[in-house]
């Protein structure tokens, strides 16, 4: 388009479509308007319900069908049922097609002639007193035959009246199930909210607004809305991938556990990455080596044999909550059937020389008769902290240095807003003398903090007061801090600090025996996201090729997602508990996180009962299903509450109800 809004108000330099559709023209006024906005390179097609002897009683109808002859179009009568205008010999090319059903595209369209840019449908509705199912009804159709005509990357815009669309777009904003549930129906044609933005009648000159099958009685258009929907990402799971290593010249493979799918061997700190992790981890390391010396250490594969490894004493190390892993023979097979197959090769550099020790609970006879030619158990890492004996411990170890170790890592938690499974760390490691102890760690702290404070504050939403946004509060009982950080890019309602680190300062060496130690660990993920204000962690980890082109290379804007407005499912599910066995919350989470592929992103404990009898115990949760980058249907909720409750009854013993 070469004027700088289209017919909704939008600004459009950014995408110049080339083929545009229009279902739903009453009286063809958007169509004539539109065609004179249009350069030469763009084609329209309007298209309605109507026969073209319906409308031969519409003055404005004939009119503007006038109109968009006398610009190039010649009328071609046919008998067909495809009736259409030739496109004019002027390069404007416009066809106007009668008797389209907006729900049966593709019977309209031949192959060669579909893979519109752009969609619109202004102001749909089923006609006289229908109700809100029989027009929910019809937007569900008419995203899932816009499917397909509509090109990969194109729109499909659709402009509602005040409230229908059930979104906080809408002001006021109707009640959900009193609303057309716009952003639901969409999601049936596996489409996502991308952008809102007020319906602008005055931007397209002769546009006029009619009622069901051009009856005289118009919409009310003041205060509606233009909803822009994109193709989502197909929702089907993950294909299982499977890990290879190779330990004292033996192959060994195991599964990506559920819980993790997608999120191991992802790259986003290699040095190929654009991802805005790598990004803030690099800003991070820069600014520090501006008043430290660097040593940047090689992270390796994140496989963690059990007694391998020395652990710190720290809140992030916790081994219980690890994700453990059965490494299983893989010597016999130089393929692997069922899923992606990957060969880790830091992990051959890192773990080749190390043998696998006993595993929780198994009898050292047994191992020792097995060696490592059977089954041993790992973990994933939980924190890089479990480096850093190895690390100090270290010959070439130098103090006065700044170490730096970044990896992923990887642990179970509860489900909440602001916990992940995964994520990734950035270690930084100061050894120095005794006497200096205070003053190092001090000068470590100011610096530390004066650069998160900067990030935190360099993209504030506009009003926001910039008080510091980083403290360091002292643990006494734990002799560390805790690195609480604030947000200025969520917005008034979310007020509360969150840990993204932690600096330990309580290390010894035996070879560097003279030295302190502190080290620094960096949710890098949270810092992400509280810098460029993404609100959903799960975002990071998006397949989506939109959220990388969010990020300009040298430039720190706030993110703006592509999925607004994604309907929440809620599900209650409610269990007896197993007479012998306790109940594992974190398991219970950890399942749900698995079945759901994340889309569960908040469960409630509503109530506890026992029965006066049997004195058997129930316990009854809530569950709610929320996507952050694809469409989600509440069918897909309905069936992964299915399978939820039958793993939960394999996995925890416990008896739905």
């Amino acid at each position: 388009m070469s004027a700088s809004e289209d017919a909704s108000g939008e600004q459009v330099e950014v995408m110049a479509p080339r083929r545009l559709l229009l279902v739903g023209e009453g009286n063809f006024s958007f169509a004539a308007a539109l065609s004179e906005t249009l350069d030469s390179s763009t084609s329209l097609t309007a298209t309605c319900l109507q026969r073209q002897a319906d409308l031969a009683q519409d003055p404005l109808a004939r009119e503007n069908l006038q109109r968009l002859q006398e610009r190039g179009s010649e009328a071609a009568l046919s008998s067909k049922p495809r009736p259409a205008f030739r496109v004019a010999q002027s390069g404007k090319g416009t066809k106007i097609r009668f008797g389209v059903d907006c729900t049966q595209l593709a019977d309209a369209f031949e192959l060669h002639d579909r893979k519109f840019d752009r969609i619109y449908f202004n102001f749909p509705h089923c006609g006289r007193k229908a109700g809100v199912a029989r027009n929910r009804e019809l937007l569900a159709k008419f995203f899932q035959s816009c499917a397909d005509v509509l090109a990969e990357e194109g729109e499909v815009h659709v402009a509602l009246c005040r409230g229908q669309g059930g979104t906080p777009a809408d002001n006021p904003t109707r009640e959900w199930h009193n609303s057309w549930q716009v952003v639901a129906m969409a999601a049936l044609g596996r489409f996502i909210l991308s952008d809102v933005h007020p319906f602008s009648c005055e931007a397209v000159p002769g546009y006029k607004c009619t009622g069901y099958r051009s009856q005289n009685k118009s919409f009310h258009v003041e205060g509606a809305v233009n909803h822009i929907f994109t193709r989502s990402l197909p929702f089907e799971g993950l294909q299982p991938r499977v890990f290879r290593i190779k330990l004292g010249g033996q192959w060994f493979s195991f599964p990506e556990p559920e819980a993790l799918a997608g999120k191991l061997n992802r790259g986003f700190l290699e040095a190929s990455s654009c991802h805005p992790i790598k990004i803030i981890n690099e800003k991070l390391i820069a600014e520090l080596g501006k008043a430290f010396p660097l040593k940047r250490l090689k992270c390796s594969f994140p496989l963690l044999p059990q007694g391998g490894t020395s652990v710190p004493t720290t809140r992030n190390c916790d081994l219980s909550a690890a994700f453990w892993i059965n490494l299983e023979d893989n010597s016999n097979s130089e393929s692997l059937n069922g899923g992606t197959t990957q060969v880790m090769e830091d992990f051959l550099v890192s773990f080749s020389e190390l043998s696998l020790p006993t595993s929780p609970g198994r009898d050292s006879k047994e191992e020792a008769h097995e060696g490592i030619y059977g089954q041993a158990k790992v973990c994933l890492r939980p924190s890089l902290l479990v480096h850093v004996q190895a690390i100090i411990q270290a010959p070439d170890f130098l103090p006065g240095s700044l170490h730096i170790l970044s990896g992923p890592v990887f642990q179970k938690c509860l489900i909440l807003p602001f916990t992940m499974p995964a994520f990734h760390e950035t270690v930084f490691i100061l050894g120095f003398n005794q006497n200096l102890k205070d003053g190092c760690l001090q000068s470590l702290l100011d610096h530390l903090k004066g650069i998160l404070d900067s990030f935190l504050t360099q993209t504030a939403l506009e009003g926001s007061i910039l008080s510091s946004s980083v403290e360091f509060v002292f643990q006494p009982n734990e002799n560390d801090y805790m690195i609480y950080a604030k947000s200025h890019n969520f917005g008034p309602d979310f007020a509360k600090d969150l840990i993204i680190g932690s600096v330990t300062t309580s290390a010894t060496s035996i070879i560097h025996k003279d030295q302190c130690f502190v080290f620094v660990s960096v949710n890098l993920d949270l810092l992400t996201m509280f810098v460029w204000g993404i609100s959903d962690w799960r975002m990071l980890w998006t397949f989506d090729k939109r959220f990388l082109k969010s990020f300009v290379p040298g430039k720190i804007e706030p993110f703006k997602s592509y999925s607004l407005y994604a309907p929440c499912f809620v599900h209650d599910i409610s269990f007896w508990l197993g007479e012998k066995k306790g109940f594992d919350e974190l398991e219970f989470h950890t399942v749900a996180r698995a079945v759901s592929q994340d889309t569960v992103i908040s469960i409630q404990f509503l109530s506890r009962f026992q029965h006066p009898k049997t004195e058997q115990v129930s316990l009854c949760y809530r569950l709610t299903y929320q996507t952050c980058d694809k469409a989600l249907t509440q069918q897909q909720v309905t069936s992964m509450q299915s399978q939820f409750r039958k793993e939960i009854q394999r996995r925890l013993h416990v008896t739905p109800r």
